[in-house]
């Protein structure tokens, strides 16, 4: 992914991100990359907790916004404010709306106008892409 010195808060040399992100992670956040369908952990993520960019662990999403869209992405309705930021994407023959981490500039995913009530919104993502923190057991 092309990006400017000062673009965002976290910026780091193609050598660095290789050394800190797994390959498939590098693939996803770096290079516009999508897991396979159906193939992350996260998907079947249910407990209370936060989603964060395995680039650079900013917040992103919180489990109470994650629904299940029968698309084999963990599926969001919305992020955190001010957490993703967005793109136009005309690869693969469509317009879409690409999705980033708004400190690190990591592909994250998609998001659709076909989502759930309040937003109406599908942040689909990559999990690959996400790490998940669990809520404090609050006993």
């Amino acid at each position: 992914m092309a990006e400017t010195a000062g673009q965002f808060e976290v910026v780091k040399s193609d050598e660095e991100w290789r050394k800190i992100l797994t390959p498939e992670q590098y693939q996803v956040l770096r290079r516009h990359g999508t897991e396979r369908p159906g193939s992350c952990a996260l998907l079947k993520e249910h407990r209370a907790g936060t989603f964060s960019c395995a680039g650079c662990g900013q917040k992103l999403f919180v489990a109470d916004r994650k629904f299940e869209s029968g698309t084999g992405w963990p599926s969001f309705f919305a992020p955190l404010e001010g957490a993703v930021g967005s793109t136009v994407d005309d690869s693969l023959f469509m317009r879409r709306t690409e999705v980033h981490c708004n400190r690190c500039g990591g592909h994250l995913g998609h998001v659709f106008e076909d989502g759930p009530a309040p937003t109406g919104l599908r942040y689909c993502i990559n999990g690959v892409a996400l790490n998940f923190e669990p809520a404090a057991d609050p006993t």
